[in-house]
């Protein structure tokens, strides 16, 4: 890490918003006018809404993510945590992966820690359930789902093969449906290469508290979505909850119960507790409360956006809804982070802020292979989409948005193949513990007991 005398704009946080502020920043800046450094605990940002297709095997884990120092040249990465933040001094605590924590000193700041997994305290899930958050989750449900095959193709065991080839799901937003519908494609193209496995024979659950699937593209293709995922014979339980799910016994609040190894949980995001630690004013429901500059409010010289942010919505509010807020999603983000962005160079610069506006273009999910939903607004009027063509929407929209052309180009390459190779079926779980093999093999053998040793002992001879 260098020193410097230049004003430092320190980024908390490598996701969509850190690294898309950053970007910006150092795009806006002139040669040796700031120095900026992006804090996240992870080398790489994820782009989340292709975790489910990564899940499915249809795009490469590592086209999924971006490495911060490649795409950032000019910034400093440091890899860790800020900690805390004294806005007296301007000083963050970075604790590193490795070493003791130090002080970092800035200027100015941006806080873009993103969200974490809202969970209740459900008995057995913080042991059961699997996450999808992360790349990291979702190669691990990928692998997970396929070794549930392997286990239920060469067991006798009747119990046992129900419970690998039961697949529960909570929460049916985006990511519920989204990862449930290509799953559910992985498995049923994968039970072609197990001679005693068959979609028959597996049991598909999605457990969502509200009344409905999929509410970002509105009612009525939530209901065909809702439709769809019920032919593909896919058990969808609404208005209902998850009462606990200890080693993997599943009770549902409508009294159902089922055992199974594979619990994924999907229902919602909550921002980072971390924030708590900050000292900034924080909204009802944990997020950091901002001006419509993106200002944290009573400060100039602290941004927030993404789903950490609390970001009034101009265009719900000039509508007449007064408590309108800019949803937690990928086209919020984009659009925020360019404008933060502009902002901390117009701070610098002594320029006034400029507000965040932005009407909603609408919203695209894909529900599995030539399968999903597109609501698309055109000013006052909403074109709704189903089937393969909201399908190619989805692609095509987040094949454009995935940062830099590297991952665009990498991403569409996987696609153009998937159309011509068959899906990748193999699990490979071992790689979650790759030296225990090693381990096994080099371990010392264990001592032999002492009353083992005592019967080797030649005995003597009496006289």
């Amino acid at each position: 890490m260098s020193t410097t005398e230049r004003p430092r704009i320190l980024v908390v946080g490598g996701g969509y918003v850190g690294l898309y502020a950053a970007r910006r920043i150092l795009k806006k800046m002139r040669y040796g006018e700031a120095t900026v450094t992006v804090v996240d605990p992870r080398s790489y940002m994820t782009y989340q809404p292709f975790l489910p297709e990564a899940a499915a095997g249809s795009i490469s884990p590592r086209h999924v993510v971006v490495p911060l120092r490649r795409v950032l040249p000019k910034a400093e990465v440091l890899t860790g945590r800020v900690t805390t933040i004294d806005q007296d001094r301007k000083v963050a605590t970075i604790t590193p992966l490795v070493g003791d924590a130090y002080e970092l000193p800035f200027d100015y700041l941006v806080v873009a820690l993103g969200a974490v997994s809202r969970t209740f305290p459900i008995p057995g899930l913080a042991e059961q359930g699997i996450g999808m958050k992360g790349v990291e989750e979702a190669i691990g449900l990928r692998n997970h789902v396929l070794e549930q095959l392997d286990k239920a193709d060469s067991t006798k065991d009747e119990a046992a093969r129900r419970r690998a080839l039961t697949f529960v799901f909570v929460g049916g937003g985006f990511a519920g449906a989204e990862t449930i519908g290509e799953v559910e494609d992985l498995a049923r193209d994968a039970a072609k290469y197990y001679p005693n496995v068959s979609r028959d024979d597996m049991r598909f659950i999605l457990v969502d508290a509200a009344d409905k699937i999929l509410p970002e593209v509105g009612p009525q293709l939530g209901t065909w979505g809702l439709e769809h995922l019920k032919k593909r014979g896919i058990e969808v339980y609404l208005q209902t909850s998850m009462d606990s799910c200890v080693d993997g016994h599943v009770v549902l609040k409508n009294g159902l119960e089922v055992d199974s190894n594979t619990i994924v949980w999907t229902a919602g995001v909550k921002p980072n507790p971390v924030l708590s630690r900050y000292g900034l004013p924080l909204g009802p429901r944990g997020h950091v409360d901002v001006d419509p500059t993106l200002q944290v409010k009573g400060t100039d010289y602290i941004w927030a956006a993404g789903d950490n942010a609390q970001v009034p919505d101009l265009v719900g509010r000039a509508a007449g809804n007064e408590n309108a807020w800019c949803p937690p999603n990928a086209q919020h983000a984009l659009r925020q982070s360019k404008v933060l962005g502009d902002n901390v160079i117009s701070a610098l610069r002594g320029f006034p802020q400029a507000d965040y506006k932005h009407a909603n273009k609408g919203a695209v999910a894909g529900l599995g292979l030539h399968k999903g939903v597109a609501m698309i607004v055109m000013g006052k009027m909403k074109i709704k989409l189903k089937g393969r063509l909201a399908w190619y929407m989805h692609r095509g929209y987040h094949g454009m948005a995935v940062p830099t052309w590297n991952r665009k180009i990498r991403v569409f390459a996987d696609w153009t193949l998937g159309m011509f190779l068959k899906r990748e079926v193999v699990s490979l779980g071992a790689m979650e513990n790759p030296r225990e093999e090693f381990y096994e093999a080099a371990r010392p053998a264990p001592a032999a007991p002492a009353a083992e040793k005592s019967k080797d002992k030649p005995k003597a001879k009496a006289g």
